[in-house]
């Protein structure tokens, strides 16, 4: 008995909207509500990290004046109580640093011995700090941030003080305490420029003990005598227990803000950064409704495809004689697509595909059977460029192992036979210089030109031996465990620079742990300083820093000068050996800090803008953490 069939166009209109509309009214659901809740997280993190980057900024503010104070008081004049002195670097000070409006010197008792500021008359009242907590707590820690106020009972300001070490003295005593008044309005001014009040959100800086509104992106509201924020704002940012956060806040008027704060480093201060939550979410409300008019278009333009195909379908006919045609005749390619269903055209599609199959099977081994052929075929070409690569370099890596040790066993031969001549010629201008050092009225200044000439070739000479024994002399690594800023601090603190070059010194304070040979680094580091400070030999500055990098896992040494650069057509010669644009010079520098940097398994890169300077960046892989030892710590 014949199964019954529907029209055909019926149920192709029917089942192609089901099967369209239906999983893309789901999807664009949940992309609704997924995209609303990822655009409130990014937006609520977004706000959290704007409070913590000004909390450090805020840290980094009152830090700066704290070390004003500290370098001030490690000057020996502070610890002899020299007044005048004191008075003199107290003048500098104030003319320096603006925002410091007024400075004082106690002594071990906590009264003032000197006191000048900006608004002080000629002969101020002296005071005694002797049980206020910031004097205390400054002999005790040797620094402290004190009580805040507000100067003209306007400007909020800090007392910050720093503690007199006498260091002298057997052991290390503490003889006082330079205590400054500071001005905060810096910081109502970095927050005005962060959240001008033109825009919706707003920020400021709290004291969490008391509520004094330090700061605020509004300078109006900071300027007031009784400054606060709101008490239902007070009470949430500073009853929290940790260190940041944020998310929806409800006030006392029935509106809701997006807060989040941040708390300072080393102070009792928290940052607070708020916006509407209708302008915070406007983006996410803007995206909700452009993702409805999306889907209302698709829906539509859906609708008119399908009637368009389900027209199309129900006369596939011609299609399928066509195709019957084509395959009768021997013209295999490009038949057309045929789609098996359970209507009128299933009978006549099951035909045509019983005729195809067997053709089909055997087409796609022929084309399988290719394709394996042809990936076979890549797989040895690879193999054999593999291959070749690996030979090549196995073969250069010989040849400059071969170069290497011929120039070892030459350096070798050539350092023993110039250094005794160098070391004879010496000793003669050394006998020399003392001879003449008898003459009476003196020796001839020509003579003494001409002996410095000399001495100065002698020094060039030996430079020129050691760095070819340098380079190439292989000796085994004997690494130590060094904190990576203390040991260039060392380096820095003797090494002989000239007076018409400034240095720009920045050392991590996270001091990374690093295993390096110190005798080879050295000589690296050494290299680079001294190659930039003869590319400045009338005036410029060396910037060296020390650092620990993003990834956590290397730390990183920069050595810049501002000299006149590399030219781009010699940056990538300039560590090879025995390349040098110098006038007089071997080539080797460098290339024993590439081989250095080699050794510890590290890198060096270089970065050169002609006319604006030169940095060379050596990288190190940071030390692993030692394992702790059994029992507890590392004495248990």
């Amino acid at each position: 008995m014949p199964v019954r069939r529907g029209k055909l166009f019926s149920k192709i209109l029917v089942w192609f909207l089901l099967v369209s509309l239906a999983p893309m009214g789901v999807v664009g659901y949940h992309l609704i509500g997924i995209s609303q809740m990822s655009l409130r997280k990014e937006i609520l993190a977004m706000q959290e990290a704007e409070a913590a980057g000004f909390a450090d900024t805020v840290y980094k503010y009152v830090t700066t004046f704290r070390q004003v104070l500290a370098e001030t008081a490690a000057i020996e004049e502070f610890a002899s109580m020299d007044a005048r002195t004191q008075q003199q670097y107290l003048n500098r000070i104030m003319q320096v640093h603006l925002a410091i409006l007024e400075l004082s010197v106690l002594n071990p008792q906590g009264i003032e011995q000197m006191r000048t500021g900006r608004f002080l008359g000629p002969s101020p009242e002296m005071r005694n700090f002797e049980t206020a907590p910031i004097f205390t707590e400054a002999m005790r820690r040797g620094y402290a941030v004190g009580k805040l106020e507000r100067f003209q009972g306007l400007y909020p300001t800090a007392a910050i003080a720093a503690a007199i070490v006498d260091q002298k003295a057997q052991p290390a005593k503490t003889v006082g305490v330079l205590m400054a008044r500071v001005s905060l309005n810096g910081l109502t001014s970095m927050l005005g420029m962060e959240f001008p009040a033109a825009g919706k959100s707003s920020a400021a800086v709290v004291d969490k003990r008391s509520g004094f509104l330090i700061a605020h992106s509004n300078m109006k509201e900071v300027f007031k005598p009784d400054a606060r924020l709101p008490e239902d704002i007070l009470k949430v940012i500073t009853t929290q227990t940790e260190s940041k956060g944020g998310g929806d806040m409800p006030l006392g008027d029935g509106r809701r803000i997006l807060g989040a704060y941040a708390d300072v480093r080393d102070l009792d201060w928290i940052v607070y950064v708020q916006q509407p939550v209708e302008y915070a979410y406007q983006t996410a409300v803007e995206m909700k409704a452009q993702i409805l008019w999306v889907l209302v278009w698709v829906v539509f333009f859906t609708v008119l495809l399908s009637w368009a195909v389900a027209g199309h379908i129900t006369q596939p006919i011609r299609v399928l004689r066509e195709a019957a045609a084509r395959l009768g005749r021997g013209q295999f390619e490009d038949l057309p697509e045929v789609t098996t269903t359970n209507d009128e055209i299933g009978d006549l599609a099951q035909t045509f595909l019983a005729m195809s199959e067997s053709l089909k099977e055997k087409t796609g081994e022929l084309i399988g059977a290719k394709q394996e052929l042809e990936r076979f075929t890549k797989f040895l070409e690879k193999r054999v460029e593999a291959r070749t690569r690996e030979l090549k370099a196995a073969q250069d890596e010989l040849i400059k192992k071969e170069r290497l040790a011929a120039i070892g066993q030459m350096a070798s031969v050539v350092g023993h036979e110039i250094r005794n001549p160098l070391a004879v010629i010496n000793n003669s201008i050394y006998f020399i210089k003392t001879k003449l050092g008898g003459v009476p009225g003196g020796t001839d200044p020509k003579i003494d030109k001409h002996v410095k000439i000399i001495e100065s070739e002698i020094r060039q000479a030996n430079g020129i031996i050691n760095e070819i024994l340098t380079y190439s002399r292989t000796r085994e690594l004997k690494p130590e465990r060094v904190l990576l800023s203390a040991w260039m601090e060392e380096i820095l603190s003797v090494y002989p620079f000239p007076p018409h070059v400034a240095l720009d010194k920045r050392l991590d304070a996270a001091n990374p742990a690093v295993d390096i040979d110190t005798t080879e680094m050295q000589q690296a580091v050494r290299n680079l300083i001294n190659n930039a400070l003869e590319v400045m030999p009338v005036k410029g500055t060396l910037s060296v820093q020390a650092r620990l990098n993003d990834d956590r896992r290397t730390a990183s040494i920069l050595v810049g000068d501002t000299g006149p650069g590399i030219p781009p057509d010699v940056v990538d010669k300039i560590f090879s050996p025995f390349f040098t644009t110098k006038a007089r010079g071997t080539g080797l520098g460098l290339a024993v800090v590439r081989k250095v940097m080699d050794r510890h398994g590290g890198a060096v890169e270089v970065q050169s803008e002609p006319g604006r300077g030169t940095v060379f960046k050596l990288t190190l892989p940071v030390a692993a953490a030692a394992p702790a030892a059994p029992g507890g710590g590392p004495n248990a």
